[in-house]
């Protein structure tokens, strides 16, 4: 996929992020194309590539877990906030999915004994966030995309890889508008 998106210009000459769903893995690279870090995550607990529908503007409780995906597609970062005021990187803002440092506070989760094995089998258990590790969000998420936009690819793990980013028809050969939203 890094290939791809470094061969065509798709990340329109600026940082970029792919997230490996099936692996539960982060890699995060530089607006040159340069790797500069990969990470496993955790990632929403149902199997999908599709937010459910208004599901952004629903409280946390109301989330069934079948409904509990995160997102695959080509989406623009932006840094952000969120209620605590703690920092994150918005992936789709209107799901409410954004990329952000673990949180443990829920012992029974166990998010960071999950990020700690060795098998991605573990690794799904958030609402549809990308949840990182503390150390490595600081050193390579918040710095690369933390004050400027970025392109987050979230690979499909239910649809074909093509039809999801528009590369058999080439539709996603060809730059996208870079739109910025402020929220």
């Amino acid at each position: 996929m890094a290939t791809w998106i470094r061969a065509t210009g798709n990340h329109q000459g600026l940082p970029f992020a792919v997230i490996d769903k099936k692996a539960a893995m982060l890699h995060v690279f530089a607006a040159s194309g340069r790797l500069l870090g990969s990470s496993p995550v955790l990632l929403g607990l149902a199997v999908g590539d599709d937010s459910v529908p208004g599901i952004g503007t629903r409280k946390l409780s109301d989330i069934r877990p079948a409904e509990r995906t995160t997102p695959a597609g080509r989406f623009m970062s932006e840094p952000g906030r969120n209620l605590q005021g703690e920092d994150i990187v918005w992936i789709d803002y209107d799901a409410a999915v954004s990329m952000h440092r673990v949180r443990a506070s829920n012992k029974a989760d166990r998010r960071l004994q999950r990020l700690a094995t060795p098998t991605a089998a573990d690794n799904r258990i958030s609402y549809g966030c990308v949840n990182v590790p503390a150390a490595f969000y600081d050193a390579h998420v918040k710095p690369v995309f933390g004050l400027q936009p970025g392109v987050v690819y979230v690979l499909p793990e239910t649809r074909p890889l093509d039809t999801l980013l528009g590369m058999a028809d080439g539709s996603a050969l060809k730059p996208h508008p870079i739109s910025v939203a402020t929220h």
